[in-house]
């Protein structure tokens, strides 16, 4: 497939768009003067994606996808691979349409992650990877359910319409940032497999051009950037965990890669200690609980990544799914 056919236009964001703002939420655009100061910034903004329905902005790509589906495809089913956050959302989706989903998360998910997507009436099976790589272990097991059972498999990123699906963050933070009257200089969004800033980078590509997007991935994980880089997908070998479980993608996908490079978006990576203070700094001036993934972004500014002095800046905090333990326990973290 040409790279051209694996980028949506800007059409067809807008008819997902118009299609999945009737299910899912219009998430708040903040704006924290005291960040921008402290920053440097002129003005500094946090799309909540966190506030999302189940959690995270992983619904919007997920309804839309399964709008797509033939009507034979949607009677049987489908099946997906996800450590959490699109699990939640595709499992939200299925039960609004009435659509049967099945989950192959790894054993190692969270288990705030696991038992939501159950409670939306998903089945979930586990798996374990041992020392191989999780996400490829998963998407096998996958594949072996959907052949076995006649489902359509779904890729959590994968998928140009995945990419149009996300891209409704962008469009809508768009709208948010018009109604007051301003226009973001630097865009901060974080990246696992790609689908959210494929679609957020297309929609400011074709409507903000003079924005600058920057991707965040944690360190060790940072395919999308490398493969930026160096024109070209790049794999990276197993390395350490890192605590942004839903950033931990060994490649960016193609549908991904083809509609950041379009939207000249470039990589910086974070380190967990960076995340865990990004997660203390929502909560405490924003009063957001950001999951890891989710703060990345985030933590991408607040540690200086990137020169904001005099910039208008937009944040993606994509998502809060996230158990009170553990937010605890990030927040403990290091603590005599």
């Amino acid at each position: 497939m040409m790279a051209d056919s694996l980028v949506p236009s800007l059409d067809h964001l807008r008819q997902a768009y118009a299609a999945t703002s009737k299910a899912t939420q219009i998430t708040p655009l903040l704006e924290s003067a005291a960040l921008a100061r402290e920053t440097g910034a002129a003005r500094f903004f946090v799309k909540a994606e966190s506030l999302q329905w189940a959690g995270s902005f992983k619904v919007r790509g997920a309804y839309w996808r399964l709008k797509r589906l033939s009507p034979d495809e949607a009677k049987k089913g489908v099946v997906a691979y996800s450590s959490g956050n699109f699990a939640q959302g595709l499992a939200a989706a299925g039960q609004a349409l009435g659509i049967p989903v099945t989950i192959v998360m790894p054993i190692d998910a969270p288990a705030a992650k696991r038992d939501a997507t159950s409670g939306y009436g998903a089945h979930v099976v586990l798996t374990d990877h041992g020392e191989r790589a999780r996400e490829e272990v998963a998407a096998a097991r996958a594949r072996e359910i959907a052949a076995s059972e006649g489902l359509a498999l779904l890729p959590p990123f994968d998928d140009p319409e995945i990419v149009a699906g996300q891209a409704g963050a962008g469009l809508e933070a768009l709208d948010q940032l018009a109604a007051r009257q301003t226009e973001a200089d630097l865009l901060f969004c974080s990246v696992g497999g790609g689908g959210l800033i494929g679609g957020v980078s297309l929609a400011f590509h074709y409507l903000s051009p003079a924005t600058k997007i920057i991707g965040v991935e944690p360190e060790g994980f940072d395919g999308m950037g490398s493969s930026l880089a160096h024109g070209a997908i790049e794999t990276m070998p197993i390395g350490p965990k890192s605590i942004c479980d839903g950033l931990m993608s060994r490649r960016p996908g193609d549908a991904p890669f083809a509609a950041v490079k379009t939207a000249g978006v470039r990589g910086v990576t974070v380190d967990d200690a960076s995340v865990r203070r990004a997660m203390r700094i929502a909560f405490e001036r924003l009063k957001l609980v950001l999951e890891p993934s989710g703060a990345a972004s985030l933590a991408a500014l607040l540690g200086g990544k990137v020169d904001v002095t005099g910039k208008t800046v937009l944040v993606v905090a994509t998502g809060g799914n996230v158990s009170l333990a553990d937010f605890i326990a990030h927040m403990n973290h290091g603590r005599a």
